[in-house]
């Protein structure tokens, strides 16, 4: 039937594969072009159910401390049964001890008992009633911010503290100032943030002078170049510098806001301390160290910062990850380096007292402390350090012949959280956080 058309084909129309499509890529032609790709729906997190749910209407102040054990406690409330299973997996996971798991379930009965759907817990309800009975407050807050029942209506630190420094300026420098602090602290639109140390030092030089220019001006724009060279002068030595930085920080900042009409501080200048020639340690300097480090925490402390060159920071922050004893590396401070015999012998005696000290820890730093922070992926801050249950003879430099007969563990991490006996009992305060004793 189609023989006739074909006689009348004289040509043909060939066409490469694949260039029916747009030339710049995007979505396909056709038939399976139009189709909408579906995408698969997040599952829903999971909720209590409850037989019914209390509008609110207006919200009252609650007041814990009146809790009655006897008459209050509902230990059926369904919120209250999924708190405690929460709470007892977190304190496996941070190495609570008793003490402090039986507090958290007291907490958390007064808390939760009369709590329904809808409802959310403030701070300034917990904190009274809690801590009139000695029950943490912070570990209720995170066991309670994980269901999303806690509301922190307290004021932010950054707040209370603006106000305090800021308090007798006029609003023309208290609003320059305010808004050039949350500038170094939070960043801009092209400022990156600076550290809060940075801001709070800014802030602590210039604040008696700001203070000086608030009883004759009330804006910075009113502050002349007299007025600089003035505070510049007052003062000799490192501060002088440090209050010319800051003063030029905040006027740059009052300047590209628009704040102020001239920089004042422009052409300023202030001649830079020369540092001071290092000098090498004499004998008697490291005698003195070696007799210091009588324990195993503070031995690995001087042998990393003998060794390794490293600061209290990098010290505090190192893991049981950055230490490979079967291919003897450590990292330091995001460096890996060689692990000399002397840290090694130091590392392999920590390892040992943290294995009988805390042996439930699932803490992942090197070196820890008994004191609980609130957030135990993080280094703790610079403290006084924990003294021993026992003092060691002091240490020469060499390891014990002990630790030179011990193997070579090949998982830092698995060897040197739970290796201790059934029968090893448990220190009352085996809370272990990072350490921050030195």
């Amino acid at each position: 039937m189609i023989e006739p058309y074909l006689r009348q084909v004289t040509c043909q129309q060939l066409f490469f594969a694949n260039l029916q499509g747009p030339k710049n890529g995007g979505p396909r032609v056709g038939k399976a072009g139009r189709r909408v790709l579906k995408m698969p729906r997040l599952p829903e997190p999971h909720r209590v159910t409850t037989t019914s749910t209390q509008l609110t209407l207006f919200t009252a102040t609650r007041d814990f401390r009146r809790f009655d054990r006897e008459l209050h406690a509902d230990l059926a409330n369904p919120w209250l049964i999924q708190a405690r299973q929460a709470a007892r997996a977190l304190g496996e996971a941070r190495g609570w001890s008793r003490r402090i798991t039986s507090d958290v379930n007291r907490a958390l009965v007064i808390v939760l008992s009369g709590f329904r759907e809808g409802e959310s817990i403030r701070y300034s309800e917990l904190f009274p009633a809690l801590r009139v009975r000695g029950l943490p407050v912070v570990r209720i807050a995170e066991v309670l911010d994980r269901f999303g029942l806690f509301t922190d209506d307290r004021a932010p630190a950054v707040d209370r503290w603006l106000e305090r420094n800021l308090d007798g300026m006029p609003p023309g420098i208290h609003r320059a100032v305010e808004a050039w602090i949350r500038t170094l602290l939070d960043g801009g639109p092209r400022p990156e943030p600076r550290s809060r140390h940075t801001a709070w030092a800014y802030l602590g030089e210039i604040q008696p002078v700001l203070l000086e220019w608030s009883s004759r001006y009330d804006h910075l724009r009113e502050v002349t170049r007299e007025d600089i060279i003035a505070v510049r002068d007052a003062v000799t030595g490192k501060q002088r510098e440090s209050r010319i930085v800051a003063l030029r920080s905040l006027f740059r900042h009052a300047k590209k806001n628009g704040q102020i009409f001239r920089n004042p501080t422009i052409r300023i200048r202030v001649p830079r301390q020369t540092g001071g020639v290092l000098q090498a340690l004499v004998q008697a300097d490291i005698d003195e160290a070696i007799a210091t480090a009588s324990t195993p925490d503070i031995r690995l402390i001087v042998a990393l910062a003998a060794v390794h060159a490293a600061r209290p920071k990098m010290i505090r922050a190192v893991q049981l990850d950055d230490v490979d004893l079967g291919n003897r590396r450590i990292t330091v401070g995001g460096h890996v380096r060689p692990l000399d015999d002397l840290t090694r012998r130091a590392v392999l005696d920590w390892l040992d007292h943290r294995r009988s000290r805390w042996p439930n820890t699932a803490n992942p730093h090197l070196l820890i402390t008994q004191r609980p922070p609130s957030n135990s992926a993080r280094p703790a801050s610079s403290g006084p350090p924990e003294p021993p249950a026992t003092s060691p003879p002091p240490w020469n430099g060499s390891a014990s012949t002990d630790s030179l007969k011990r193997p070579l563990p090949t998982a830092p991490t698995r060897s040197t959280s739970r290796s201790s006996s059934a029968s090893t009992r448990r220190p009352p305060s085996a809370t272990a956080t990072p350490l921050g004793s030195f």
